[in-house]
């Protein structure tokens, strides 16, 4: 239709209609243009969005899994920790419940006659020996430390009391509350050093078994599982009737 209304018009008629033809055409043309290309521009900017959100995302996501782990690390740490502490609570309550037990029938005997200044014979940890008021006194003061937690203090009272009394029936116990001591401080070599003393000076003394306690319990805090493993087993054997034999036995067993 177009061509037959040129053939009709005159060339500068024809010329005119083409002119207004290519106009009314042209900004359809570079709308279409410009609409694709603002089109490709949004796709690249949303796909370096994504990229960026994706990367962002990733990287909080190890961070938080090993912020889990580091926690989980450390809970694990302080699980164990905390079941450490809890057997040495446990270890220290049961020496000081057993001692004051001991304490309590031994005063029930000793304490009328302490009131006299002259030494008496008395009988301590199932030794006989002669006491008087002012090494009982002492010894009394020292323990007295150690059950108020001032294990430092107890160490240097007992060492002082042994000093002055090295022969007293009292000493074995001395001997093995310096080294129970050294133990609540987690000075494990000092603490096994102490209690050796115990066990090879009075090897007769009840204490001398709740010494190898103590020293099995040294080597396995220590890290040296096989050493205490050897040590219960010398307790068991060596004092096989003992409660410290007892508490030996149950930890033989989770120590395997």
């Amino acid at each position: 239709m177009i061509r037959k209304v040129l053939r009709n018009l005159r060339p500068i008629g024809r010329c005119i209609l083409l002119v207004g033809l290519l106009v009314s055409f042209a900004p359809a043309s570079h709308a279409g243009v410009f609409d694709d290309d603002e089109a490709r521009k949004a796709i690249l900017d949303l796909r370096a969005k994504l990229d960026s959100t994706q990367k962002d995302l990733a990287a909080r996501i190890d961070a938080a899994q090993q912020s889990q782990l580091d926690l989980a690390n450390q809970i694990d740490g302080m699980r164990q920790e905390l079941a450490r502490l809890r057997g040495q609570l446990e270890l220290l309550n049961n020496a000081i419940s057993t001692e004051e037990k001991r304490q309590k029938d031994f005063y029930t005997d000793l304490d009328a006659r302490l009131r006299k200044l002259e030494p008496q014979e008395v009988t301590v940890d199932g030794k006989t020996g002669t006491v008087d008021q002012t090494e009982a006194h002492s010894y009394e003061a020292a323990f007295a430390q150690f059950k108020e937690n001032d294990y430092k203090g107890a160490i240097a009272s007992f060492q002082g009391f042994l000093r002055q009394y090295p022969d007293s029936v009292y000493a074995p116990a001395a001997q093995y509350w310096i080294g129970t001591s050294y133990y609540a401080l987690r000075d494990y070599r000092a603490a096994m050093a102490a209690e050796q003393v115990v066990v090879k000076n009075w090897p007769d003394s009840s204490r001398a078994s709740d010494a190898l306690l103590i020293i099995a319990s040294s080597q396995s805090d220590s890290g040296d599982k096989k050493a205490a493993r050897k040590t219960l087993e010398t307790l068991i054997a060596t004092y096989p009737d003992s409660q410290a034999a007892s508490a030996a036995r149950d930890r033989l067993v989770s120590l395997r």
